[in-house]
């Protein structure tokens, strides 16, 4: 049996009425079902699709399994852990919901399928859609500027509520109100906060309360609630009322997560009404506490002015004296002067007489003695004449002693035991050999006694070993 491959050849099209196989083959289902899987995903691209929930069940894996269906038909869902775990709820039995999904086939079944990648409430996404839009659209007016904010009185004389009567969130204001300051009086602006035609009717409330003037600072509240049941909060008419309120308004809408364009226009945020009770109401005790504290300071504070006036009413009567007692302390005062000035004009005195009587000391002190020095100068004259007189004494021995050996070794001496120099009549010099001598030649002899020019007619040499 010749077998053939299912899939036309490479770079050849199959024409659409076979689908890209032959005819003639018989293909394996598995084979046509991921077919069929990937041309789903190349001409379905991402798409929202509405529907109510229906077999909903979460797997031990994370992974969500549902039907989608209206009243026609139906399709099976899937919803991976990674794409779920960050859905902001988990849909219920006959929840209306949109999907965010691409279609699928499911290979082993050969069953059509949603991969689901986002889910919403229905609606939901209309209703934000418009949220952003007049968010945007307001902002881009400079409604929520922050220099247009006006701070909240520190002390209100009275405080308005626009809400409805029988909203929970009235019952926590009011409880808030009445436990942090039952001292100020409360006013409600009655208005629906939910339903057609509630943002008018609470904008009204808004203007009303600005008109009659009866308070200080306006709370616009509202309990919990889905986005369509807080949706009235977010309408631009009551957007724009808050806006040019004259009056400071709190908004308190809602849980802390929840955000409403109110809230952008607002002067201020609270998270919660109870929340915004308590922004715009001073605590009671807290007042009092700060009244005891400022009564005690203006009690010490009189206290101080009135110990600084009697001081100073002691220190004035201190200065009033009578007539005499004046022109005695004039007198006193005289007298110490006159004191003054004698003690001025004899301080010069004592003070050269002490200076003259200190350099007297002085000068005693350093005064040289004359006897004493006498003395000194004629025992160091005697001293002087006896170190001459050794030293003479010395010198003259020393004189002698070399006088001596000085005559011992004179020439003259040596002559007169009988020997002669003899000198060259030219050159000058002593001659000290015998062979020195020559004939006829002129030489001086010393004697002991004179001086001779000799000359030799003849000169024999020789030689000995002494006298």
């Amino acid at each position: 049996m010749q077998s053939r491959s299912a899939f036309p050849p490479a770079g050849t099209m199959a024409g659409p009425a076979s689908g890209g196989f032959d005819a003639d083959v018989a293909v394996p289902v598995s084979v046509l079902n991921r077919a069929i899987g990937t041309m789903l995903e190349r001409s379905f691209p991402l798409v929202w699709v509405a529907g109510e929930v229906s077999n909903f069940t979460r797997a031990a894996s994370g992974h969500w399994y549902f039907s989608i269906k209206d009243a026609q038909a139906q399709m099976r869902c899937v919803m991976f852990r990674g794409r779920a775990q960050y859905a902001e709820f988990m849909p219920r039995e006959g929840d209306k919901i949109e999907v965010r999904a691409l279609v699928t086939m499911y290979e082993p079944r050969g069953e059509l399928q949603l991969n689901v990648e986002a889910v919403r409430r229905t609606g939901l996404g209309r209703l934000y859609e418009a949220f952003l839009r007049l968010k945007t659209q307001l902002e881009a007016e400079g409604l929520f500027a922050e220099e247009k904010k006006r701070a909240l009185p520190t002390h209100p004389r009275a405080i308005g509520i626009v809400t409805s009567l029988q909203a929970a969130a009235l019952r926590d204001v009011l409880t808030t109100l009445g436990r942090r300051a039952p001292h100020i009086p409360v006013i409600v602006y009655p208005a629906p906060v939910q339903g057609a035609g509630a943002g008018d009717k609470l904008a009204a409330m808004v203007q009303r309360a600005n008109a009659r003037r009866e308070v200080d600072v306006l709370i616009v509240c509202r309990g919990g609630g889905s986005i369509e049941d807080l949706w009235a909060f977010n309408e631009e008419v009551l957007a724009r009322a808050i806006a040019a309120s004259e009056l400071p308004v709190v908004s308190g809408v809602g849980h802390e997560t929840d955000v409403t364009i109110a809230d952008f226009a607002a002067d201020l945020r609270a998270p919660t009404p109870t929340g915004a009770a308590e922004l715009v109401s001073p605590q009671r005790t807290l007042l009092l506490r700060e009244l005891d504290q400022r009564t005690a300071a203006l009690s010490r504070g009189f206290g101080r002015l009135m110990e600084r006036r009697a001081q100073q009413l002691d220190w004035l009567a201190r200065r009033l004296v009578s007539p005499a007692e004046h022109l005695r302390r004039q007198r006193v005062h005289l007298e110490q002067l006159r004191a003054r000035l004698a003690a001025a004009g004899t301080r010069p005195v004592r003070d050269a007489r002490a200076r003259f009587a200190l350099a007297r000391l002085r000068w005693q002190r350093w005064r040289p003695d004359l006897d004493t020095c006498r003395n000194r100068v004629a025992q160091c004259s005697r001293r002087l004449d006896v170190a001459l007189a050794r030293f003479s004494e010395r010198y003259a021995a020393k004189v002698g002693t070399l006088s001596a050996r000085l005559e011992v070794l004179s020439p003259q001496r040596t002559l007169e035991r009988g020997y002669a120099a003899v000198l060259d009549g030219q050159t000058g010099r002593a001659v000290r050999e015998a062979a020195a001598l020559t004939r006829q030649r002129r030489y001086t002899m010393h004697l002991a006694q004179g001086v001779a020019d000799v000359s030799f007619a003849d000169v024999q040499p020789r030689l000995t070993d002494g006298f």
